[in-house]
């Protein structure tokens, strides 16, 4: 299947990290509007309101990420969570998938697992995405949501 509805939208990793992570610190306004998004993202997919589609290289950025910040029982508990979400579609990615993500990288100045996404979005016919990295995935020309 190359083709998938146009109301998918991807899930990027840093949404699950900031809807999951709780922070050592106070955090300001702008981050605490940022995490409620984030929850707010997560509980709609829950619901099966939203359908969302995310790589094995995405869901491994957050295991490690959310292992560094919390602990390895969360992070588990994050990945089963999604692999077993019946309204995420975690997709594989191959060589090819990597190589021309990273010719993108290097042509517009974005990091390799952004341009995954990227190169994952078009191949899928998905223009939208879920994430706060707004400055990488605006000068790849897709709607942010």
């Amino acid at each position: 299947m190359t083709g998938m509805s146009s109301s998918v939208r991807f899930l990027d990793s840093n949404v699950l990290i900031c809807a999951v992570v709780k922070p050592k610190k106070n955090v300001d306004e702008r981050l605490a509007k940022i995490k409620e998004r984030a929850r707010e993202i997560l509980r709609r997919i829950d619901a099966g309101e939203e359908r969302v589609v995310t790589t094995v290289i995405h869901v491994s950025e957050v295991a490690n990420v959310i292992e560094s910040l919390a602990n390895l029982t969360k992070a588990i508990e994050v990945v089963e969570s999604v692999l077993n979400s019946e309204n995420v579609t975690v997709r594989d990615v191959t060589k090819e998938d990597y190589m021309a993500a990273t010719l993108v990288a290097r042509e517009r100045g974005v990091s390799v697992n952004d341009a995954l996404a990227y190169v994952v979005m078009m191949r899928l016919g998905i223009r939208e995405i879920y994430t706060f990295d707004e400055r990488h995935f605006a000068s790849l020309g897709v709607k942010i949501v």
